[in-house]
């Protein structure tokens, strides 16, 4: 794990970092770290690179760099950006086993790191998931130092800040190399820290903001005498539910590994840990499974702790109702019952708004509400050619129909705003060969907005137009299977996998189909999501359910998904 860069000086181990602050800047020992990440924010971001180098006397010395074993299975984005494979943290240590070693290094000495509230977030969060206790040390930014004595230094990422300060930068994104590429910039920098600060303690202070620093000071965290028992918990996927005295719901989390995720909720306090006085668990057999179930049951109970998956208020409908001869466009926070044509549901009512004021202004219905009042002369939408004027009282309802038929027919197929984004083009193209250029200009304007609108409310709709599927989640580690059924984006049925005859049973049972359209309800929208996210980030094993497959091929689907996983 160390690099072939020698040491000049012997590293002294197990020292604490008392009288540290009152030593000499020149004589301190200092330690550049780096880290490298999952890339996920909050609780699930996981450490998957360390790298360090003692620097002493305003010089390089001896480095370490470990490659780190994670609980998640990595994305293929953040594979691409780091360069660090699925493979290698498979290969990996333990995390316990490299923080053990990263923290011999730095006892007694003063952490350097550029943007330090992130790597020492992503350490403290770590060692704490490792129920080590994480040693506080000083902590010098970079960032900070460059602000103070390279002012001129506009740009302060790590690469153009050392390219400012003429240090050559060879790789990025990878820990050795940045804890190497941030030695060297505090050498750089050394002297005018050494001219302006005799002591550890006087440089921390030159840098330090007070203001930030009381801001973001993290909760001491609670220990583990006065914590609830979490012995119990497996090392397997599943929700655990931390409750009070009384057994109420306090929190309900998710993981991979129910024990050393739940763990880490101790390390900077919320509300609601100090009344946490009971945790059990559900298990699942994949990731998959516990993200259902973990939002499942904070839409059931809403506990104080959670913040997110509890409101579906902010979900709406664009609806139709068809009981009148001149039907207008609507959006609503429910469905319409009955003889109506429902699409959503959508994120924003004031994007879903928009979107049937373009449609009612783009196939000219009508822009007034369910009453329609006779008119002598067309209103101001019917002057400017935006409302086919039923008003009037001369209009056949049949062809106000086929209107209204062309504007819903987008979003009865996948790609609904693909479908709509074409019909605009095609009227631009008539008008530019027509010489209205005036009016291919206005609907120009017309596709840039409704483009923007509708990619921000297509996700569900997308979800909800795919082909039905049986989907199956593996465990991270054990050869065991989640089954899901999915059909019209929703989750049908689920479980883990059963034995070949219930398996039939329960798919022929999920493709019974309600009589009528059907409507995702809001408040199984965020599950929806959750599953088409899930499925489209991790690729895992699925069989199209149209045509309905026969019983052999679901055996032979089953069979080759856990013959490949072993």
């Amino acid at each position: 794990m160390t690099s072939p860069l020698q040491s000049v000086r012997p590293a002294r181990l197990h020292r604490s970092f008392v009288g540290l602050r009152d030593q000499p800047v020149a004589e301190a020992e200092f330690l550049a770290v780096d880290t490298e990440t999952n890339g996920l924010a909050g609780d699930l971001c996981e450490l998957t690179e360390v790298g360090a180098v003692l620097v002493g006397g305003g010089e390089l010395h001896e480095t370490f760099d470990s490659v780190v074993r994670t609980e998640r299975p990595l994305s293929r984005g953040i594979q691409r950006f780091t360069g660090i494979t699925q493979a290698m943290v498979d290969a990996a240590p333990p995390p316990r086993e490299v923080l053990e070693e990263l923290h011999e290094l730095l006892a007694g000495r003063v952490l350097i790191a550029h943007s330090a509230r992130f790597d020492t977030r992503v350490l403290r969060q770590a060692f704490e998931r490792c129920g080590l206790d994480w040693p506080k040390p000083p902590v010098l930014c970079t960032v900070q130092l460059a602000r103070r004595f390279a002012p001129l230094a506009r740009k302060r990422a790590l690469a153009p800040l050392a390219d400012s300060l003429g240090i050559e930068v060879t790789e990025v994104h990878r820990a050795l190399p940045d804890a190497l590429t941030c030695a060297r910039v505090f050498c750089a920098l050394f002297p005018r820290v050494c001219a302006n600060a005799v002591s550890v303690a006087d440089a921390l202070d030159l840098v330090r903001s007070r203001r930030r620093a009381r801001k973001t000071e993290p909760a001491e965290r609670i220990p583990p005498s006065e914590r609830p028992d979490l012995s119990t918990l497996p090392d397997d996927p599943g929700v655990y539910i931390f409750r009070d005295e009384r057994g109420r719901p306090l929190y309900v989390g998710k993981s991979v590994s129910l024990r050393s995720r739940a763990r880490a909720h101790f390390c900077a306090p919320a509300g609601w840990t100090e009344r946490a006085a009971i945790v059990d668990y559900r298990p699942t057999n994949s990731e998959l499974g516990a993200l259902v179930l973990e939002n499942r049951l904070i839409k059931q109970w809403k506990p104080a702790g959670n913040v997110k998956l509890k409101r579906t208020d902010r979900y709406c409908y664009l609806r139709c109702r068809l009981d009148i001869p001149y039907p207008v466009l609507e959006v609503a926070s429910e469905p319409a019952p009955g003889h109506a044509v429902n699409v959503g549901p959508l994120g924003s009512r004031s994007l879903a708004t928009e979107l049937a004021d373009q449609l009612t202004s783009l196939y000219r219905l009508r822009h007034c509400g369910r009453t329609l009042k006779t008119r002598e002369n067309p209103s101001v939408y019917g002057q400017m050619g935006r409302c086919v004027s039923p008003c009037l009282g001369d209009l056949d309802p049949n062809a106000y129909r086929r209107q209204l038929d062309l504007a819903l027919a987008h979003f009865e197929r996948p790609g609904a705003g693909e479908a709509l984004l074409d019909e605009i083009d095609s009227r631009m193209r008539e008008a530019a060969v027509e010489r209205r250029y005036e009016r291919a200009a206005a609907l120009l304007r017309r596709r840039e907005r409704l483009a923007w609108v509708l990619e921000r409310l297509e996700g569900v709709l997308r979800a909800t137009h795919a082909a039905p599927r049986v989907v199956l989640a593996k465990h991270p580690v054990k050869e065991r299977f989640d089954v899901l059924w999915l059909v019209r984006g929703r989750l049908v049925d689920w479980g883990p996998l059963p034995g070949h005859s219930e398996l039939v049973e329960r798919t022929e049972a999920a493709l019974v189909r309600p009589a009528g359209r059907t409507v995702v309800p809001v408040d199984e929208v965020d599950e929806v999501r959750i599953v088409a996210g899930w499925v489209a980030d991790n690729e895992p094993p699925e069989l199209p359910l149209d045509p309905p497959p026969s019983a052999p091929a679901l055996m032979r689907f089953a069979a080759t998904a856990a013959s490949a996983a072993a």
